[in-house]
């Protein structure tokens, strides 16, 4: 008990009560805040996976339209209804991919994002999403006004010149962050040793 005595003495002295309270307060605020921001997080990745059910549902619908052999639609609506399938997938997809980055590099990472790699990884996985949802949609809509409008060839032109952009502005972006990654060693390990702790969660 002896030991314990000046530090009993230190914290009963008033004119330090007011700082351990602040300390206190302040810890306490903050851990609210972060309980709030991962609660957050995680209404928007089941936001993402409803909305991606929606999606799916709609296409499955679009899709029977198309293939449905005992109805008189014409073999044009046919293939606009599944290449209409086709794209509801695609944004579905991307739905599901956003949701799944979300949960796993916002609530079951806790490395801060100010870490070039983690920085390099969520952006890049947030722009796989984006280029080949706007690749199969440029695909999609070729096919569309190909077969109805021809005069619009242009417009599904600069969706693809759109991706084309894009995949080059990530390339260079990737290419300057490698080189950063290296001013913060200590972050970069932090965040492998965590992805490591992640993936032998999953894995069991």
């Amino acid at each position: 008990m002896l030991p314990l005595l000046p530090w009993v003495v230190r914290t009963t002295n008033k004119s330090e009560l007011p700082t351990i309270r602040a300390s206190v307060t302040k810890g306490d605020v903050l851990k609210s805040v972060r309980t709030v921001f991962v609660f957050g997080y995680w209404v928007i990745v089941v936001l993402f996976v409803v909305c991606a059910l929606a999606l799916i549902s709609f296409a499955a619908v679009e899709l029977w339209h198309g293939i449905a052999p005992s109805g008189s639609t014409e073999l044009g609506a046919r293939f606009n209804a599944i290449l209409e399938s086709i794209a509801l997938l695609t944004i579905a997809v991307a739905a599901l991919e956003l949701g799944q980055t979300v949960l796993e590099e916002e609530v079951q990472r806790s490395a801060h994002l100010s870490a070039p790699t983690r920085v390099r990884r969520f952006l890049s996985r947030f722009m796989i999403v984006v280029i080949v949802s706007l690749s199969i949609e440029c695909l999609v809509t070729t096919f569309q006004v190909a077969r109805e409008d021809p005069a619009k060839l242009p417009y599904a032109a600069a969706i693809g010149l759109a991706a084309a952009g894009l995949l080059a502005a990530w390339g260079l972006f990737v290419k300057l962050n490698t080189a950063a990654e290296h001013l913060e060693p200590a972050a970069m390990a932090q965040v492998k040793e965590e992805d490591n702790k992640v993936d032998r969660e999953a894995a069991a």
